[in-house]
C-alpha cells in the first residue's frame, strides 16, 4: 500500500492487542478536573499580565476571541473523541480521516507542543519553588536553581517536578487523576479568594483607554500588539481541554464522560478567566499588570492584602504541577499510540499489567521533559506550542468535515450542532491566530516539522504497522 493511501478505518481504530490496551478507569469528574488542571494554570496566573501589556483593558475581548475559537475546536474534539474513543487525540482522528502522512505531521506537531508546554511550566514552577526554598533559609547554590541560559548550571527543581509528575502518572491514571482533582480544587479556591478581595476595589477608570493598540495584530520589536495579537498569546491559556481527548481510551463511559469533560472544562474555564480578568483590571492599571511577573499577587498586595497575596503565590506552586500533569499525560498517550502504530519503536507501546498505564512511555516522556527543562533555554521556543496547537485544532475541524462526508451514518454519541459553521469558524479562527503569531515562532514551527518529514521518510514510513501489514 502506498503511503499516500494509508489510512485506518473507523473499525480498525478499536482493534489492538491486549498488551497495548489502556484500562478504562476515569469518570467525567476526573476528565473535567484534567481539563481544568491543564487550562487553569500559567495562563491566568501570568499571561493576564502579558495580554494586558499587548492589548490594554481590551485584553478581556482577547479572552473572548480566544475562548470562542477554542469553543468551536472543543465541539469538534467532542464529536471526534466520542466517535473514536481511543487514545491519540488529533493524531488518531487524522489517521482515519486524512491518512498516515497528515497523521504523522499532526502527531509530530503535538509532540513538540506537549513537550514544550511541560518544560516551560516546569521551569516556571521552579522559579516559584526556588523563591520558596530561599525564603525558608535553605542554602541551595544558585547554580542548581537555574539552567545555563539563566546563569546557572542545572535547574534541579524543574527536573525534580518533571520526574515526580511522570512517576505519579506511571502509578495509574485514576490515582494521578484523583491527586489532580484535589490540586485543582485548591487553585480554584485561590482564584475565588482573589475575585472576592479585588472586586470591592473595582475602579472603572482602569478601563480607559479601552483599546490603546487597536483591534488587529501589529508587530513591534518582535511582539504582536492589539486585541488579536494578545488573543494569539492568550490562546495558550485556553488549550488543555485537548488533553481530555487523549484520555478517551481510559474513560469508563466515553459517550457521556468525554462530552462532559471537554465541554464542561471549556465552559468553566472561560467563565473563570472572564471574571478573574475583569477583577484584575478593575483593581490595577494594565501597565502595572504587564510589568509584574505575578500580576494577581501584585494586585492583592497593592490592595493591602499581603496574606492573601502569599496564598495566591502558594496556590501557583500548587497549580502549575497540574498543568504539567495534564500535558505530560497527553504527551505520553500521543507517544504511546504512535508507537503502537509503528511510527515510533513499538516496544514503547507496552502497557504495565499492574497500573494499566504505558509506564515505560510515561517515564521516557518525563526524562525528555526533565532534560529540556533542566538545561535548555525556552523563552523563544515556548510560543511555538501555540503554533502546534492551532494546527492540531485545524486538523480536528477538517477531520470532522471529512468524516461527515465519508461516513455520514457512523455512530456519533455527540453531533456538533451546525457543524459546518462550527468547523469553518475553528479553521478560520485558528488560521488567523496562527498568522498573528511572531515571525520567529512560525519559523521555528516550520523547522521542527521539516525535521519531522525527514524522520518519517527515513524511519516511520517503513516501520508503520500498515506498511508491514
Amino acid at each position: 500500500m502506498s503511503f499516500w493511501n494509508r489510512r485506518k478505518s473507523l473499525e480498525s481504530v478499536s482493534a489492538r492487542q491486549s498488551h497495548s490496551a489502556l484500562r478504562p478507569t476515569l469518570g467525567w469528574l476526573h476528565l473535567i478536573s484534567l481539563g481544568i488542571g491543564g487550562i487553569v494554570g500559567t495562563g491566568i496566573y501570568t499571561l493576564i499580565g502579558v495580554g494586558a501589556g499587548l492589548a490594554g483593558p481590551a485584553v478581556i475581548i482577547s479572552f473572548v476571541v480566544a475562548g470562542l475559537v477554542c469553543a468551536c475546536a472543543a465541539l469538534a474534539y467532542t464529536e471526534m473523541s466520542t466517535m473514536m474513543p481511543m487514545a491519540g487525540s488529533a493524531y488518531t482522528y487524522s489517521y482515519v480521516a486524512l491518512g498516515e502522512l497528515p497523521a504523522w505531521f499532526v502527531g509530530w506537531t503535538l509532540i513538540l507542543e506537549y513537550t514544550v508546554v511541560c518544560s516551560v511550566v516546569a521551569v516556571g514552577w521552579s522559579g516559584y519553588a526556588s523563591g520558596f526554598i530561599q525564603a525558608l533559609g535553605i542554602g541551595v547554590p544558585d547554580a542548581l536553581l537555574a539552567g545555563p541560559a539563566a546563569g546557572g548550571v542545572i535547574n534541579v527543581p524543574a527536573i525534580v517536578i518533571a520526574l515526580a509528575v511522570a512517576g505519579l502518572l506511571a502509578l495509574g491514571s485514576r490515582e494521578s487523576a484523583t491527586v489532580n482533582l484535589i490540586l485543582v480544587f485548591v487553585k480554584l479556591v485561590a482564584l475565588a479568594t482573589f475575585v472576592a478581595l479585588a472586586i470591592p476595589a473595582f475602579d472603572a477608570g482602569n478601563f480607559e483607554p479601552f483599546a490603546p493598540h487597536g483591534f488587529g495584530a501589529t508587530e513591534i520589536e518582535g511582539a504582536k500588539y492589539g486585541m488579536m495579537g494578545a488573543a494569539a498569546v492568550i490562546f495558550f491559556a485556553f488549550y488543555g481541554f485537548d488533553a481530555v481527548s487523549t484520555a478517551a481510551e481510559e474513560a469508563k463511559d466515553p459517550g457521556r464522560d468525554l462530552k462532559i469533560g471537554i465541554i464542561g472544562s471549556m465552559i468553566a474555564c472561560t467563565f473563570i478567566y472572564m471574571v478573574v480578568a475583569t477583577a484584575a483590571i478593575g483593581g490595577s492599571r494594565t501597565d502595572a499588570l504587564a510589568a509584574s511577573g505575578e500580576p494577581l499577587a501584585m494586585v492583592l498586595r497593592n490592595l493591602d492584602h499581603p496574606v492573601a497575596a502569599k496564598f495566591i503565590g502558594l496556590a501557583a506552586i500548587i497549580a502549575l504541577p497540574t498543568v504539567i500533569m495534564a500535558f505530560m499525560y497527553g504527551q505520553s498517550r500521543i507517544f504511546f499510540v504512535m508507537a503502537r502504530d509503528g511510527l515510533l519503536p513499538q516496544r514503547l507501546s507496552v502497557v504495565n499489567e499492574k497500573s494499566g498505564t504505558p509506564a515505560l512511555m510515561t517515564m521516557v516522556t518525563g526524562v525528555i521533559v526533565a532534560i529540556i527543562a533542566g538545561f535548555l533555554p525556552l523563552q523563544r521556543i515556548a510560543e511555538v506550542a501555540n503554533a502546534g496547537t492551532l494546527v492540531a485544532f485545524i486538523a480536528v475541524a477538517v477531520c470532522m468535515l471529512v468524516l461527515r462526508k465519508q461516513a455520514p451514518n457512523a455512530p456519533r454519541p455527540f453531533r456538533t450542532p451546525a457543524y459546518t459553521i462550527v468547523a469553518w469558524a475553528a479553521i478560520v479562527g485558528c488560521a488567523y491566530l496562527f498568522v498573528s503569531l511572531p515571525g520567529v515562532t512560525k519559523l521555528t514551527f516550520v523547522i521542527w516539522n521539516a525535521i519531522g518529514i525527514v524522520v518519517y521518510f527515513v524511519y516511520a514510513r517503513y516501520q508503520s504497522a500498515l506498511a508491514r501489514a
